[in-house]
């Protein structure tokens, strides 16, 4: 990673949702992966190895060793200079009330909206910026930092936000694909009727996955091995006409 990127260390479990973020944080401006961990142990030995490269903790709540509320207090104990954000299904009120207790940056609820993860990248970033090199403050430049309200930045074309690395056209492209096929499709075969690689059907055939426009399941191919499949959602005509 370069100096003027922030690094994250993603703790899940589910390699699938690992993966997700990576991707998605990757083609975010200014942030890089450092290390995904997908349990407490594995997250602790990455803290221990990376911990002057980490600024901010993405964090899943059930890990298959570790509660993630313990974990958190554990890396706020060692680790008082990294965020740490919440990525989790929990929605139970006393888990949020306890992250929030332990000083999370955000708590952000699966499954999470492009949109709504951009928006919180987009504000760390402008709070550590804004308190980079500075002795103090007075209290309106510390009331602007603190405002987390402010909504994600969207095209002014559109009203849809897209992350960094998602071009809309070829998203358009992929959902057509999708919308010819009778049966769900494998990212092969969305790239190849789209004319793009399998990696690139993939990383946006994902990022559909995680807005919810698309559904992913395991189907087999050719050679008896699974292989994720894709189809449309049967109502996202909301969300498609915002494209």
């Amino acid at each position: 990673m370069s100096a003027n990127e922030y690094g994250i260390l993603v703790v899940e479990d589910d390699f699938r949702i690992a993966d997700i973020h990576r991707a998605f944080i990757e083609q975010s401006e200014g942030f890089a992966v450092v290390a995904v961990a997908r349990n407490g142990a594995e997250a602790r030995e990455q803290m221990a190895r990376h911990a002057a490269n980490i600024q901010l903790v993405l964090l899943d709540a059930y890990l298959p060793d570790v509660e993630g509320l313990e974990l958190l207090w554990s890396l706020r104990r060692d680790y008082v200079h990294v965020d740490i954000v919440m990525v989790t299904a929990a929605r139970e009120v006393e888990t949020i009330s306890e992250a929030l207790r332990g000083g999370v940056f955000d708590y952000l609820i699966k499954p999470i909206e492009a949109a709504r993860m951009s928006q919180m990248l987009t504000r760390f970033r402008r709070e550590r910026e804004a308190l980079a090199n500075r002795a103090e403050m007075n209290q309106d430049e510390l009331d602007q930092v603190l405002s987390r309200t402010q909504p994600a930045e969207a095209n002014p074309a559109s009203g849809r936000s897209l992350p960094k690395g998602i071009d809309r056209l070829t998203l358009r492209s992929v959902v057509e694909a999708l919308k010819q096929s009778q049966q769900p499709l494998a990212a092969t075969q969305v790239g190849r009727a789209m004319g793009a690689s399998r990696s690139t059907a993939r990383r946006y055939l994902e990022f559909l996955v995680s807005v919810q426009v698309v559904d992913a399941e395991l189907g087999y191919g050719d050679v008896g091995r699974p292989e994720r499949r894709y189809r449309l959602q049967a109502d996202t005509s909301g969300w498609l006409d915002g494209l």
